[in-house]
């Protein structure tokens, strides 16, 4: 998915990373299995936001889907959509070549960006005006000047009334709320298998970046949207929509 982070990354954690071929902790090959063993309720969030789409914008002609990592989201919505041009972006060539693996077969309504950052969205020439962009699971792994430049990238691509969907990592508001969460989250990935468990939370606020939900909204309040509204919380996420 979408990714970037501090400069100031040690140097086993470069190490790491150049092992990989995406800002994840997973290979694009192996993501869809491993982020279900990671990521409660992963399915629902995307269904969520489809259903949020199918009551926002019902007839939107195009549909841009940046951080679209293995392309699972747009799968989901493809047979909901059936007159929508669905535009694919993602920073990691690995994650567009297994997109493009998984929606080969629904031809024309699909087109794929170069891999790029959402920040740099803006310097193509041939990009179509969205009337929804959506962005899940990908903009935690921005630092915050990244994050800001990313939300107002959004903003400035959609069509006015066009909408805005994000999910991502959440900041608990305090020390025990932060606490809470990490002991379920332990307990959910044993539970599901996942075997790394100590070092996948070390992740927290080292390589990705997890702001509260208060600050999510102004946020997206200061990069120029005029309506913020959540629609999704749970253990680890938060879903909001903004409107142009």
């Amino acid at each position: 998915m979408d990714g970037g982070g501090p400069e100031e990354i040690k140097k086993e954690e470069q190490e790491i990373i150049v092992k990989s071929d995406n800002t994840t902790p997973f290979d694009a090959a192996s993501y869809d299995q491993s982020v279900r063993e990671t990521i409660p309720y992963y399915e629902v969030i995307h269904t969520e936001v489809v259903d949020l789409v199918r009551t926002l914008k019902p007839e939107v002609s195009v549909w841009l889907d940046t951080g679209c990592g293995t392309g699972y989201l747009i799968e989901t919505a493809l047979p909901f959509f059936p007159r929508t041009t669905f535009v694919l972006s993602d920073p990691s060539e690995n994650m567009v070549k297994q997109a493009m693996n998984r929606l080969k077969i629904s031809g024309k309504r699909i087109k794929f960006m170069p891999p790029m950052r959402t920040e740099d969205l803006l310097t193509l020439t041939d990009m179509p005006r969205p009337q929804v962009i959506t962005a899940i699971l990908c903009h935690h792994y921005l630092d915050k000047s990244q994050r800001e430049k990313a939300t107002e990238v959004c903003n400035r691509l959609l069509e006015k009334g066009g909408v805005f969907i994000t999910v991502e990592h959440t900041a608990p508001f305090t020390e025990k709320g932060l606490e809470t969460t990490i002991e379920r989250w332990r307990r959910f990935q044993k539970t599901h298998g996942r075997q790394d468990i100590e070092e996948h939370l070390k992740r927290f606020n080292t390589r990705y970046f997890p702001i509260t939900m208060n600050e999510h909204i102004e946020l997206l309040k200061k990069t120029g949207f005029q309506i913020v509204e959540i629609f999704w919380f749970s253990l680890l996420d938060v879903g909001l929509y903004a409107i142009k």
